[in-house]
């Protein structure tokens, strides 16, 4: 009986170490199932409007070797809907960008023909994801690719490679100029599937007046859109879109910040185009972290090269991100606009501007004195939820 029991410990023991042997074999040829130590993708959403220096904010993210960028997609419901008001495209709007974001390029089947291939996106060459593998092997992951030498040779690869590309990336950067009440973007931050953040950029509503007059004939369409005109183009000659870009970044701005929803926490960041371009390291070093990112050296050179180079912007770039003295740029307004007129957008816009710290202009030497800064010190203001 002893004997009998010495044998069935013998045979236990063995299989014991036969399961812990075989275990240890699979688990070298197994994938592991997914746990919460894997890094979760992150999606961005850059929300902003036209001319207040989105474009240059756009391509600090499109530059990083992580990021899977996208400049306004949502354009391409505007365009086909323009008859439509701003209000009213919001749904298609946000359904579009959650796609997107999910990288199911499905969605672009209701607004691009069906031939069609990468070049059929609104803006597609700024995205460095749009250049590089498996979307084009023009250049390496961590280039700073080059948008004229991108259209030559990436421009008729098959529109599957924007799928293909988006899934290769840890971090999903979208931005956009078409959202006017971030309570539209709820249903995006209470969605399981999404793991996003919010960066609402605003610049100086003087200053955006005067690039928008650079820009005037390419944004009628947009005006009308705005202004709910049904489908007739508007110059805006009165800032009647200037009043309600302001109104909406007064709405964003007092929702995220002191009627904050406890799932924007930790999501929201609002960032001034006036600090970006006085500090450009500092600044951009705090949006990549909100975006859980990281500044390599590369890149520093880059940011520094593009803020600091000779050029005021013109009406011939005004849509593009080129090197310009950042700094003297966000400050041309007020050598360009009239006196007259900045009281006219200070009449327009002046609840945006004291919530945002951008000091209202009472004379015309105040105007013209140069040593007087008219932004407030960042320090005053806490941007960030």
């Amino acid at each position: 009986m002893a004997r009998l029991r010495v044998i069935n410990v013998v045979v236990a023991g063995f299989f014991v170490f036969q399961t812990i042997f075989l275990l240890l074999i699979y688990s070298k040829h197994t994938v592991l199932p997914y746990t919460d130590t894997k890094p979760e993708k992150v999606h961005l959403l850059i929300i902003s409007s036209w001319r207040s220096g989105s474009s240059f904010i756009g391509q600090i993210f499109s530059q990083h070797p992580d990021v899977f960028y996208l400049m306004e997609p949502a354009w391409h419901v505007w365009v086909a809907m323009f008859q439509n008001s701003a209000k009213v495209l919001h749904m298609a709007v946000r359904d579009l960008i959650r796609s997107v974001f999910l990288c199911d390029m499905s969605v672009f089947d209701a607004y691009l023909p069906e031939r069609r291939n990468v070049s059929a996106l609104f803006q597609w060459a700024v995205s460095r994801a749009l250049c590089t593998y498996p979307a084009c092997s023009y250049f390496a992951r961590d280039d700073i690719a080059n948008e004229t030498s991108c259209k030559t040779v990436c421009g008729k690869n098959p529109f599957s490679k924007v799928e293909e590309s988006c899934n290769t990336y840890s971090h999903v950067v979208l931005k956009e100029v078409r959202f006017f009440d971030i309570k539209v973007l709820y249903p995006l931050l209470t969605d399981p599937s999404l793991n996003l953040k919010i960066l609402h950029l605003v610049r100086d509503p003087r200053a955006v007046v005067k690039s928008r007059e650079q820009s005037m004939k390419a944004l009628t369409r947009d005006n009308g859109i705005v202004l709910n005109t049904n489908g007739t183009k508007v110059d805006d000659v009165r800032f009647d879109v200037m009043r309600e870009i302001c109104r909406s970044h007064v709405q964003m701005y007092e929702t995220a910040i002191d009627k904050t929803p406890s799932f924007l926490k930790d999501r929201y960041m609002l960032v001034r185009y006036e600090d970006v371009v006085k500090d450009p390291l500092r600044e951009i070093t705090q949006m990549y972290e909100f975006a859980n990112l990281k500044l390599t050296t590369k890149l520093k050179s880059w940011i520094y090269n593009i803020t600091h180079g000779k050029s005021s912007g013109s009406k011939r770039d005004a849509f593009k991100t080129t090197s310009r003295d950042a700094a003297n740029v966000s400050q041309a307004w007020r050598s360009v606009l009239s006196f007259k007129k900045i009281q006219e957008i200070q009449s327009v816009c002046k609840a945006a501007m004291n919530l945002l710290g951008y000091q209202l202009i009472d004379t015309e030497e105040e105007q013209k004195d140069m040593t007087m800064d008219f932004v407030l010190p960042r320090k005053q203001y806490d941007f960030r939820w």
